[in-house]
């Protein structure tokens, strides 16, 4: 699968930091991880730290599928609301959801602090705004929802969100304490380079194209030729899970961003948010590390990577205007 088109900003940003070889001989392990993106290389580092054999592949360079393009917003909003969750599944596994999302916030910040990461994990105020009056009664139903479920949370009048954030299309929203952002391109490849220091092996340009179910272990047959003989396997493959499940699971969406020319002034204004809005598609908006403005949305049904591309310079230019 094609994940995305031009050139992300991460990979632009980074330059090559980290390379590896291919596979190209019989291997062993405990557990065998397939996609070394910012998942993977998470799940890399917590098998390393239990003390298991650990292998990485990916069928790309490492770190350049969608963990090259995300916009690497750190919240513990689910695409549900709370309140939805609620009613859907019951009050307090919605609850649990949305509180294991927050924990993650603070561990990653736990994890880029133990690696001395210098891909910028900042923590950040949240503010989710209606942009559309109709908007009003279900985002307050989420704000009480959250604040009984003892999330700091506070409601911004209309007037609050124009005077400090200087946005004119609001409603009123929810101000929220827990958010951050990272570079999550510069932080997998940490991860990996940390844990190559104690173990872990990677290779990338090494892609899975059989597994055969053995007694006790997985041979995993690869593209190069060489086999993996692998108790457990872990697939981070992210939206390439469609391909690989024959069951209709997920419907996929493209969604479209853009970085703006350093501006350190307006930077200063915004640094400590991450902003988002309502809309139908909805705006999502955060700063980099090095005053840019990372802003996506214009969200489309996926329908392949050439229909995706011919709406890059429109949905740039409605990006920009809504900016």
């Amino acid at each position: 699968m094609d994940l995305k088109s031009n050139e992300p900003f991460w990979l632009v940003k980074n330059g090559i930091l980290n390379s590896y070889p291919s596979l190209r001989e019989d291997k062993e392990c405990d557990v065998l991880i397939v996609g070394a993106g910012i998942t993977g290389s998470l799940i890399a580092h917590q098998c390393i730290k239990d003390g298991y054999k650990t292998i990485l592949i990916d069928k790309r360079e490492i770190v350049n599928g969608s963990s090259s393009a995300t916009t690497s917003m750190l919240q513990y909003e689910i695409d549900t609301p709370l309140y939805e969750l609620e009613e859907m599944i019951g009050k307090e596994p919605a609850i649990m959801s949305y509180k294991a999302c927050s924990d993650s916030i603070d561990k990653l910040g736990k994890i880029a602090k133990e690696i001395k990461s210098k891909a910028g994990f900042k923590k950040k105020t949240s503010l989710y705004y209606a942009s559309r009056k109709k908007d009003v009664t279900w985002l307050e139903k989420e704000f009480n929802a959250r604040k009984e479920a003892g999330f700091k949370v506070k409601w911004l009048k209309e007037a609050e969100i124009e005077k400090t954030f200087k946005i004119q299309d609001s409603h009123g929203g929810i101000l929220s304490d827990q958010g951050g952002s990272v570079d999550a391109f510069r932080l997998a490849h940490e991860l990996i380079h940390y844990n190559c220091e104690k173990g872990l092996e990677v290779f990338d340009k090494t892609e899975l194209v059989k597994v055969e179910e053995k007694k006790g272990f997985n041979l995993v047959h690869l593209d190069t030729k060489a086999k993996i003989k692998a108790k457990h396997i872990i697939y981070c493959v992210g939206y390439e899970s469609a391909n690989m499940i024959k069951e209709k699971f997920v419907d996929l969406l493209s969604t479209y961003a853009i970085v703006s020319e350093i501006n350190k002034d307006l930077y200063e204004c915004y640094n400590d948010y991450l902003i988002w809005n309502t809309a139908e598609p909805y705006l999502y908006m955060r700063t980099t590390d090095d005053c840019r403005f990372l802003i996506g949305g214009e969200d489309e049904e996926f329908r392949d990577p050439e229909k995706r591309d011919e709406l890059l310079t429109a949905k740039s230019k409605k990006i920009r205007k809504r900016l």
